[in-house]
């Protein structure tokens, strides 16, 4: 058995059992499996802090430590390592605290030899595959699919770092950027590398509710708790059990919402509308916005103690123009995208003029609009190479505005009318509320605009 790397998977080996230890070595050892084997979990931590490993073989009841311990204190400084716990007096209470503190799986002893090669195969096939400091990629699974996080710059670097030194938590986390920052990949990386990986994560777009229905999708509602309650449902809090509940654009709400967020936070329960009990929940959660939440906390509109709960661990992700040294990773990696998109010529490269012209631009829609832009030249490039023409205009004329006067192209008021949204909307950062306000409409109605425009941000 070998790891996707294709180099032997190292365990680590903790037992106090003489004789079930040095079996277990040879199982192991017959499977082409690398083994470390300790009897003291003193050592085993040791040796966890020296080199990684990847699975742990762990008894639950060892002299001066136990298997929960030893899960709660591996994570410090082996955050990546997935433990099996191994036990003769299971019970479903001991199972299910063993996974909430961060056990992958766990097993009874006595075992069958197939048994527990099953777990370490699957897990082996779970496993996260976490970049090394000064890679130019953070790299993980998430629902099955490879995902990567470019960066090369200082400012990723030190992101990268920090999102794999909180993952072993179950810190809140607050992730501050613009707009197409890569927001939600962050939440999901974190997601990825920590215990919680097995369980859902569920996001919750804050500015696309309405209020009269936030605390029903959040919280759930009884049957017949208002009217259209037709039945009885459970609340994303709910579906993230476990798991990791992820607040995209936390700035957006209301001021009563987030008074019963922060209850939810602190006594670790929620209430479904309508209902007279609570419900005990277990979930790490993590924050995004895009707004200067303590200017926002200064002016009243968000308050000081859920952002305190919310900022235990803040993570700035920089815009694009900040880290221009990450263009041209960048571009290859949307280039090699499309290609796999395209039935005609692949592309092999731009034009200088092309280049040049992305390299100059300021990107105020970040790594979104960058992505759209190539999208884009991907489909109506008919070369193997991105030519200057196959950019939208105000890349190919720096100051030349994304939008023709009336003067360069008479359109109809339908056409105008989608254009200064979508103006308006680039300006300021896609927040609704801002939006609205400047258009002099409600959410609601921008929202329906945004619908009929089809205006996706970029």
């Amino acid at each position: 058995m070998t790891e996707r790397s294709d180099t032997p998977l190292h365990l680590l080996l903790v037992d106090d059992d003489d004789v079930l230890r040095e079996a277990c070595r040879r199982l192991l050892e017959s499977e082409q499996l690398q083994v470390t084997a300790t009897a003291d979990p003193l050592h085993g931590l040791e040796l966890a802090a020296q080199q990684p490993f990847p699975i742990a073989l762990v008894d639950f009841r060892m002299p001066g430590m136990t298997g929960i311990e030893f899960i709660q204190r591996i994570s410090l400084v082996s955050p990546h390592t997935a433990v099996i716990l191994m036990t003769g007096y299971a019970t479903i209470e001991m199972a299910v605290e063993a996974i909430k503190m961060g056990a992958r799986d766990y097993i009874a002893k006595p075992f069958e030899p197939h048994a527990l090669m099953e777990i370490i195969r699957r897990i082996a096939g779970e496993l996260p595959i976490p970049s090394a400091a000064g890679e130019e990629k953070l790299s993980f699974e998430f629902n099955g699919k490879p995902v990567h996080i470019i960066g090369k710059s200082p400012a990723m670097q030190k992101v990268f770092g920090l999102v794999t030194k909180v993952a072993s938590t179950d810190s809140t986390v607050l992730v501050q950027g613009e707009s197409g920052t890569g927001k939600e990949l962050i939440a999901r990386a974190i997601h990825a590398f920590s215990h919680r990986a097995a369980f859902p994560f569920i996001a919750m777009d804050c500015g696309s509710l309405v209020e009269s229905l936030f605390e029903s999708e959040l919280f759930g509602h009884i049957k017949g708790s208002f009217t259209g309650a037709t039945a009885t449902k459970h609340g994303a809090f709910e579906l993230a059990e476990g798991g990791t509940f992820f607040f995209d654009e936390i700035g957006n709400i209301s001021l009563n919402v987030q008074a019963k967020i922060l209850r939810a936070i602190q006594e670790k329960e929620i209430r479904r509308v309508g209902a007279s009990q609570s419900i005990k929940i277990d979930v790490r959660l993590i924050a995004a916005t895009n707004l200067d939440l303590q200017t926002a906390v200064s002016q009243g509109s968000f308050r000081e103690d859920l952002f305190y709960r919310l900022s235990v661990i803040p993570i700035h992700l920089p815009a694009l123009r900040e880290r221009k040294e990450d263009l041209p990773l960048l571009i290859t990696a949307f280039l090699q995208k499309y290609n796999l998109r395209r039935r005609k010529t692949p592309l092999l490269s731009l034009t200088p003029e092309a280049e040049q012209a992305l390299l100059q631009y300021h990107w105020p829609g970040n790594i979104r609009e960058l992505e759209n832009v190539l999208e884009r030249a991907a489909v109506v490039e008919d070369s193997d190479r991105i030519e200057l023409h196959s950019l939208p205009l105000h890349l190919q004329q720096p100051g030349k505005s994304a939008r023709p006067s009336v003067q360069e192209e008479l359109v109809s008021l339908q056409e105008m009318e989608k254009r200064y949204i979508s103006q308006v909307l680039t300006s300021q950062n896609y927040n609704i509320s801002q939006a609205a306000r400047i258009l002099g409409v409600d959410r609601k109605t921008l929202y329906q605009k945004i619908k009929k425009f089809d205006l996706k941000q970029i």
